[in-house]
């Protein structure tokens, strides 16, 4: 872990949790896998605090517990995820995917398990049944069938994750003797997988009917909620308790892997070309393994069978898009064979290594230049040149050419490799080359990017911070309003209540959240570019291991 991802770590922990489990969760990212009375000592926190922050971040996959690395008998050891908590960042976008898949109930669904963590599938489906009827007109209801279905189309299509039980976490306790100098039991700090978790994907038959309630407005009633009845529901059986599920990220982040090489072959090629890619993709995910350097081979008689209806394109044309496809330089459809009209897959890490060898590219021409952006192209398709052989390649003056060559060196985009004629190293008998390492770029590259949403986040709550008593005041008068508007005031009430504000402050505020949008947009932005160098870096680790 660097110290970038230590910092926006930090910064993701205290914006969603606060500044203890901020204190927490970073001691253990620092210090690796610990145990509580160690944890308690080294942090300075009383131990009830500890406690509750491992509650935290174990409840929402940030920290992870397994028997003491001495054997069994000894204190169970807590570890964070560095990895779980950079998922924070990208919350936004597994929300809008299941708003766009499954509409509003397959969103909520999953912004309900991504605050909560996990949850039982019936407190789920009260929940969301509960919030789309308070959105909906008066008199009008939705039934808790319609979120079990969505639901159960998120578990089927693997979006949802049963939890694991405790005893596949925590490993049994070993009668065997243990020998003196053994190594150490490694801590699991894997998610559960489908394969270790037979009813990972087993929906429970749940006994639930009734529609979703209407909360009542005002704090009394959330506490009468929260209190009074609380008892009532708790003595509730639906038939599925302690059945708790959780968002399984793994798959999102396999449709966010799609839809990028979707997306790019559009942009490179056409809508239909693209339409062709989402069918083969689509076709393959079940038999895909999510470690593949490519699909599973696939018939273009297979393709053209699956193709939406609405493309109707004929055979021979479907040949000429494929063979488009595998002819383009980008790479992204192989051909493997030509029985059943050709076999072809879509090569998955040569469609990552590709666009993010175009973000590197862009990265560079965005900061240094066109003629720069040329230079490393050219380095990046010849692999190893010398430096007249950039200036005759990229047709560059030499001075200009050994100024932008160095520049790029200093920003340590360019590597200087040095090949000697004879074992004195003399410079007038040594080639002295220039190349680039793409891998090792991706890798630099992407902690500029942990340190760009750093300081974005940096910068959100500084300006929330500056105008935190004009934003409490905005929060107010809307809580007034909305109390006023539920119990029928007259227009000249909301009116009085609305000039609460004055016209300057209005200004500022309308200033303060347009700037807070462009945070937020550039930090979504920003974390796709994360997706693809790091889908790039784990696919390029598989391929070489």
């Amino acid at each position: 872990m660097t110290a970038q991802e230590a910092r926006l770590c930090g910064l993701l922990l205290r914006e969603h949790f606060g500044e203890v489990v901020e204190k927490i969760g970073t001691h253990l990212l620092r210090s690796g896998a610990q145990n509580l009375r160690t944890i308690v000592n080294e942090s300075g926190t009383p131990i009830d605090l500890v406690k509750k922050s491992l509650c935290v971040l174990m409840k929402h996959g940030a920290c992870r517990f397994s028997i003491g690395r001495k054997g069994p008998g000894s204190p169970v050891e807590y570890q964070a995820s560095c990895e779980r908590i950079l998922g924070i960042l990208r919350y936004p976008r597994y929300i809008y995917t299941a708003k766009t898949l499954y509409s509003d109930t397959g969103e909520l669904i999953i912004e309900e398990l991504l605050q909560r963590g996990h949850m039982t599938m019936s407190s789920i489906v009260k929940m969301v049944a509960d919030r789309l009827t308070h959105n909906m007109e008066e008199g009008r209801s939705i039934e808790y069938n319609e979120v079990v279905s969505t639901f159960s189309k998120l578990v089927e299509t693997h979006f949802l994750q049963r939890c694991p039980p405790v005893s596949e976490v925590v490993p049994p306790v070993s009668t065997a003797p243990t020998v003196p100098g053994a190594p150490a039991a490694p801590v699991s700090t894997g998610p559960p997988t489908p394969e270790s978790f037979s009813d990972c994907y087993l929906v429970p038959s749940v006994s639930l009917a009734g529609r979703g309630k209407r909360r009542r407005s005002g704090e009394d009633a959330v506490l009468d909620q929260g209190t009074t009845k609380k008892a009532k529901t708790d003595l509730q059986t639906h038939g599925d308790e302690g059945i708790y599920w959780q968002v399984n990220f793994e798959r999102f982040h396999l449709h966010f892997r799609d839809q990028t090489i979707i997306s790019a072959v559009a942009s490179k090629l056409d809508q239909t070309s693209s339409e062709i890619v989402r069918t083969m993709l689509r076709m393959s995910e079940v038999t895909t393994t999510p470690s593949a350097s490519c699909t599973q081979a696939l018939s273009a008689n297979e393709v053209f069978r699956s193709l939406p209806a609405n493309y109707s394109i004929s055979r021979p044309v479907l040949d000429q898009y494929l063979t488009l496809l595998v002819d383009d330089p980008m790479e992204f459809v192989g051909k493997t064979g030509d029985s059943g009209g050709g076999m072809y897959v879509v090569n998955l890490h040569k469609a990552l290594t590709n666009l993010a060898r175009a973000t590197l590219e862009s990265v560079v021409q965005e900061k240094f230049g066109s003629r720069s952006a040329r230079i490393f192209r050219l380095l990046l398709r010849k692999r190893h040149l010398e430096q007249k052989q950039v200036e005759d390649f990229a047709m560059i003056p030499a001075k200009e050419a050994k100024d932008m060559l160095y520049t790029l060196m200093s920003e340590n985009l360019v590597l200087l490799q040095e090949l000697p004629k004879t074992p004195d190293h003399a410079p007038s008998r040594t080639f002295y080359l220039y190349t680039v390492n793409q891998l090792a770029t991706a890798r630099m590259l992407l902690q500029h990017c942990y340190k760009t949403v750093a300081n974005l986040i940096d910068r959100r709550l500084f300006q929330t911070k500056e105008s935190k008593r004009l934003l409490e005041k905005s929060q107010r008068i809307e809580a007034i309003m909305a109390s006023l508007q539920a119990s029928g005031a007259e227009p000249e009430q909301l009116t009085e209540v609305e000039e609460m504000i004055s016209t300057p402050e209005k200004q500022q505020l309308e200033s303060l959240r347009h700037h807070i949008n462009k945070l937020d947009s550039a930090e979504n932005q920003v974390d796709e570019t994360i997706f693809l160098l790091k889908s790039y870096v784990a696919s390029t680790a598989r391929i070489t291991r």
